[in-house]
């Protein structure tokens, strides 16, 4: 994970609004050196899209990029146990309380989630980690599925600006 700054945010940003696919796969590639520290069996879960969102952009670059690290790391990815249930608008310059009222409930488990999860490790995949919300909300349903323990792996991280929010 690297922080979050003017160049790592172009990277981010490229991917997510400039269809620039590639910068899925440099990603991945930074992010599986830390795959060894996981324990156990693991699965990779990239973060959902809400499906509405998912037609307007055409992809999720959590997808994409977990699809890269699955392919290198030579891990399971499924898409599918966490989908995200309700609509919410973008979370950008909104605080970390507003944050996780945004996205409290915007998550649920698909039905054969615990057949996937029971027992395993599961990196949680996601472009950026700004507050923590999106994931602590996925990491609980998650960990609720049997998910023996969750990792967060994340291109860059927001430091400081919500850490108090």
């Amino acid at each position: 994970m690297v922080r979050y700054d003017d160049k790592s945010s172009l990277i981010a940003m490229r991917l997510k609004y400039g269809t620039r696919l590639g910068l899925a796969k440099l990603i991945a590639e930074h992010l599986q050196k830390f795959v060894a520290e996981c324990s156990g069996s693991a699965i990779i879960v990239p973060v959902p899209l809400h499906r509405s969102r998912l037609w307007r952009r055409g992809f999720n670059q959590s997808v994409l990029i977990g699809r890269e690290l699955a392919r290198v790391a030579g891990i399971q990815m499924n898409y599918k146990v966490i989908s995200r249930s309700k609509v919410t608008p973008p979370l950008r310059g909104m605080s970390g309380m507003r944050r996780r009222k945004t996205v409290d409930k915007a998550f649920a488990l698909r039905a054969d989630a615990h057949a996937s999860l029971a027992g395993k490790s599961v990196l949680l995949v996601d472009d950026v980690y700004t507050s923590g919300s999106t994931s602590n909300a996925c990491a609980r349903l998650l960990k609720k599925a049997g998910a023996e323990e969750v990792f967060v792996f994340c291109w860059a991280r927001v430091i400081g600006s919500f850490e108090n929010g």
